[in-house]
């Protein structure tokens, strides 16, 4: 006789679900995006152009950085004291940092990989290299 083994996984609820929980108890998609700013990456002739949704970051906490074609784009917001002592009855306006991470192609300048902040948005633009076109040669069989 085979013997039957059987896996019981954990039933989700709503719980899990909002706090972004799998079946296994790992973090959901959902979740994940949730914790991440919204990027949009669009490829042009010329360039690549990434646009990250970063409301309520100043320019100063906004960091991009390239380490063995791996531009990675993130913030850590400073901690500004409030002198004034007010009672939040609800506060949901709030900015944390983040991390996000591409890998870059290989067709692409590094050194020269600009970024700007206005209305909220980081725009990165990332040049392409020149195409070479090399002529067709042809060559003699001897």
């Amino acid at each position: 006789m085979i013997p039957v083994i059987r896996t019981y996984r954990r039933i989700p609820n709503i719980v899990d679900e909002l706090l972004g929980y799998d079946k296994q108890g790992g973090r959901t998609e959902n979740y994940t995006q949730l914790c991440k700013p919204a990027v949009n990456v669009t490829e042009q002739e010329n360039n690549f152009q990434i646009d990250v949704a970063a409301p309520g970051f100043d320019r100063s906490e906004l960091k991009v950085t390239i380490d063995n074609n791996l531009l990675t784009i993130s913030s850590v917001p400073s901690e500004k004291q409030s002198e004034t002592k007010e009672k939040y009855l609800k506060r949901e306006y709030a900015t944390s940092s983040f991390s996000r991470s591409f890998e870059l192609p290989e067709n692409v300048e590094s050194d020269k990989i600009e970024a700007s902040h206005k209305n909220g948005v980081l725009s990165i633009s990332i040049p392409k290299k020149a195409k070479i076109e090399i002529p067709v040669q042809e060559i003699e069989v001897k």
